[in-house]
């Protein structure tokens, strides 16, 4: 119930030029432990920590919501932000080992409002919760999200807050 109110929080968050590009999906159980488990795989394939310490909060989670950023255009200013010299010279995508880019600063700033209101609903409604990009990665991956960029929000209820005070290695 906390995601579903969550992912009204993302969806109703304030959007650049008025238009949204924000993907939001509340994972299956059985698509959490699948994200879980590839994060897990991550971590061996790159020797990265990070991925298999929140691999492993993701499997001891509740539940994951997905935050994503959807193909976009540009948000029509011609700033400059995203790398290019004019939104008219954005439209071309390159990929990089995790994610889809250029993308509009504006609209990714978007994504980082939706996820900041998502957070706030389970704050106030005091279930742990932690932004995680990690998730993304593996989200991608997996086929669970079509978005350029998504992160993850694991969510847990229990007497000790399992996503602060983690192993380090």
């Amino acid at each position: 119930m906390v995601g579903e109110l969550m992912a009204v929080a993302a969806r109703t968050a304030p959007k650049a030029v008025g238009k949204d590009f924000i993907e939001i999906k509340l994972l299956t159980d059985s698509e959490r432990i699948a994200l879980g488990n590839d994060m897990l795989q991550v971590a061996k394939e790159r020797g990265i920590w990070g991925f298999e310490r929140d691999g492993r909060n993701v499997l001891d989670s509740d539940a994951v919501l997905l935050i994503g950023l959807k193909e976009h255009d540009g948000a029509g200013l011609n700033c400059g932000g995203c790398g290019c010299s004019s939104c008219q010279e954005f439209g071309l995508k390159s990929s990089s080992i995790d994610f889809q880019g250029p993308n509009c600063m504006f609209r990714v700033l978007d994504m980082g409002i939706a996820l900041g209101s998502a957070v706030k609903i389970a704050s106030e409604l005091n279930v742990d919760n932690r932004i995680m990009y990690r998730i993304g990665v593996s989200a991608r991956r997996l086929g669970l999200s079509s978005s350029c960029m998504v992160h993850g929000i694991p969510l847990s209820v229990t007497g000790k807050n399992i996503f602060f005070d983690r192993q380090q290695k």
